[in-house]
């Protein structure tokens, strides 16, 4: 097996069909196809059966899985030594984020990191899924959720307070909530995941059994755009909800968990001029608040 056609097998082992290994790879369908066949004829078996839903490996196909995984762990290990070895702030980083994160703070940090290295180029991925740093898919990622990874460089950037926030026309409209009528009459921008991990929401440490659900969806920022546009309250960083303009409801009350900011590296990479100088930068993007109950004080700058 030659490392190109490990790459193409070890693909359509990762994708449902020809087309989405061919689409991970940057090659044409038919390019998947046929070094697949020639891989196959080289090693005299057969190591895919062909199923209405996908490519299903034969035992041919898991015998061979184990020593291309080997391969591309080999491979992978010379790339990380020989970046390693580089001095120069030059060349692509990946980078991967929560939407929120990517416009409000990492979009200005970029153009700043641009103005000392421009021969760095960043490719910068919104997602929620949590792609991996040790396959190389990324080279730094920013998460909400701390890795449990232990072969990762893991720090907290920041630990932002959460509140409960609501458009002025919002207000003016269903009024200020109560505490203890556990949001009763109100409508809530919910994130969909948390719907899906309880039966009923808690909004700033309050129960919102009462209330009803008026959009869901899986980004932040949609949230923050939610609440903005007045369709209902909803939870997010103090700060985010203050530079958004939006009303504080309850500012002597917070969600129990803090919104945190991991950033992840691979161990070898971080020493890498490149990946090191835009760790750097973007890491510093991050504002710290000063948050008491009671109201905000925001920083003079938001991207610090």
């Amino acid at each position: 097996m030659n490392w190109d056609d490990t790459r193409i097998f070890l693909a359509l082992t990762r994708a449902p069909s020809l087309r989405a290994a061919a689409r991970s790879l940057g090659v044409d369908q038919a390019t998947v196809g046929r070094r697949l066949n020639a891989l196959e004829a080289e090693l005299g078996a057969k190591l895919f059966l062909r199923a209405k839903d996908g490519y299903l490996l034969t035992a041919a196909g898991e015998t061979a899985l184990g020593a291309a995984r080997r391969m591309e762990s080999a491979a992978l290990d010379l790339r990380t030594r020989i970046e390693g070895q580089d001095t120069s702030p030059g060349g692509l980083v990946r980078v991967t984020s929560t939407d929120s994160i990517a416009i409000d703070l990492l979009m200005p940090a970029i153009e700043r990191l641009q103005q000392h290295w421009p021969h760095i180029r960043v490719d910068l991925e919104v997602s929620t899924q949590l792609l991996s740093l040790s396959r190389r898919q990324v080279d730094i990622a920013f998460r909400n959720v701390r890795p449990e990874t232990p072969d990762l460089v893991v720090r907290r950037v920041v630990s932002w307070p959460v509140g409960l926030f609501a458009s002025a026309g919002y207000v003016e409209r269903f009024g200020m909530p109560v505490p203890e009528d556990e949001l009763r009459g109100h409508h809530l921008v919910a994130y969909a995941p948390y719907l899906e991990q309880s039966p009923f929401l808690t909004m700033a440490g309050v129960p919102a059994r009462q209330a009803r659900v008026a959009l869901a969806v899986r980004s932040s920022l949609l949230v923050r755009k939610g609440v903005a546009a007045g369709i209902g309250l909803g939870e997010m960083p103090v700060w985010m909800g203050a530079r958004e303009g939006l009303v504080r409801i309850w500012p002597e009350r917070r969600r129990a968990t803090d919104y945190e900011v991991w950033q992840v590296m691979h161990p070898d990479l971080q020493r890498t001029a490149r990946v090191r100088a835009t760790a750097e930068f973007l890491s510093e993007a991050f504002p710290v608040q000063s948050v008491s109950y009671t109201h905000l004080t925001l920083p003079t700058t938001p991207y610090v």
